[in-house]
């Protein structure tokens, strides 16, 4: 699995995972690039070891060891993202920096804006908001009008559990079946 991330890293420049594979992967990318800038026979050979495609290794003795010649290190970067939504993994980014300050500036150029937060539902009320439909906006205000604003939006306030008739005490004691 290492191998297959550490040559789609290499591949594609960057890959999104959870941080501890990340941190794992980081460090064979690592390795493999410091392999690219020795260039001999045997350091393209122990880099095959791990490379899964003959391409991406030409890639990293050709591309990326010109790239990061002068850079001793550090060739990768770890940006914590979010939590995933199944398991709640923390997952993260992890990518190539760019080598020399040419690169840096044409980077920064060419960086999309900031990323949204939020989940499905966020997304949605991002749209709406954008689209500026009333329709859908007015059903949620309708829905919503006669329920308690929550604090912190998720739960259940604590008036609406103090509000509840209280449950009836458990009986102890022998079961009714032992009779």
């Amino acid at each position: 699995m290492y191998r297959n991330m550490v040559t789609s890293l290499l591949e594609h420049g960057r890959v999104e995972t959870t941080d501890a594979k990340a941190k794992e992967v980081r460090r064979i990318a690592e390795r493999m690039i410091t392999l690219g800038k020795r260039g001999t026979l045997h350091a393209r050979r122990r880099a095959l070891r791990v490379i899964r495609s003959r391409e991406v290794a030409a890639r990293v003795f050709e591309d990326l060891a010109e790239r990061y010649r002068d850079r001793p290190g550090g060739y990768t970067r770890v940006l914590k993202l979010r939590r995933r939504v199944g398991d709640a993994a923390p997952v993260s980014l992890l990518e190539l920096v760019e080598g020399g300050a040419a690169a840096a500036a044409g980077e920064a150029a060419k960086a999309p804006a900031g990323r949204k937060r939020g989940g499905e539902k966020a997304a949605k009320a991002r749209k709406a908001e954008a689209s500026g439909k009333e329709a859908a906006g007015g059903r949620r205000q309708a829905e919503t009008a006669g329920r308690k604003a929550r604090p912190g939006g998720k739960g259940k306030a604590k008036s609406d559990v103090a509000a509840r008739k209280p449950a009836a005490p458990r009986k102890t004691g022998r079961s009714s079946k032992s009779d």
